[in-house]
């Protein structure tokens, strides 16, 4: 074994966070959907991903740190409309996402993808779908809903999470509207 592959790590990603209110309207949304398949994601983790940057040595994080207070974002607080459900099949979740993306989340994406493209992270070249998970493992159709989602995801800020046994702690955060 290489010193290399003994360095402590975490499994990191920038999200947007969900406000404690936000979190509760979504969660009594999808428990109100009364499914009993899957395993519904705790509301306290509610996010939509911004990027995944997976295992990070913790002597690249106060780098990717600064590389991320370097991102810059012109105007006002994002946000996002999450009024889609869908499931990814493949990955077996069941999700809210835009039925639209915004162009300033895109714009938010590329530049942190850029700013972490000197830190040669594998698992940041995987195309941009932004959503919010709801259920893992499940398999399943679309639910049906008696009332259509649209829960709009405000974000004046993006975070650094660290993930870790089914938990996401914020490690970080910068604004994203700057004076």
């Amino acid at each position: 074994m290489s010193d290399e592959s003994r360095e402590p790590f975490k499994r990191l990603f920038f999200a947007l966070n969900c406000a404690p209110e936000q979190r509760r309207a979504i969660a009594q949304w999808r428990n109100a959907l009364g499914l009993n398949i899957g395993r519904p994601v705790p509301a306290e983790n509610f996010h939509l991903t911004l990027l995944f940057l997976g295992t990070v040595g913790m002597a690249q994080i106060a780098g990717v740190c600064e590389a991320a207070a370097n991102v810059r974002m012109p105007g006002v607080p994002l946000t996002v409309v999450l009024d889609r459900l869908e499931v990814w099949r493949r990955s077996g979740v069941l999700l809210l996402a835009p039925a639209q993306a915004e162009p300033q989340l895109l714009q938010l994406v590329y530049a942190l993808e850029q700013a972490m493209l000197p830190f040669g992270f594998e698992d940041t070249r995987r195309e941009f779908r932004p959503h919010l998970t709801l259920m893992r493992n499940y398999r399943a159709p679309v639910p049906e809903s008696a009332t259509p989602p649209e829960f709009f995801l405000r974000a004046d800020r993006f975070t650094l999470f660290e993930s870790h046994k089914g938990r996401y702690r914020a490690l970080a955060e910068w604004p994203l509207v700057y004076a």
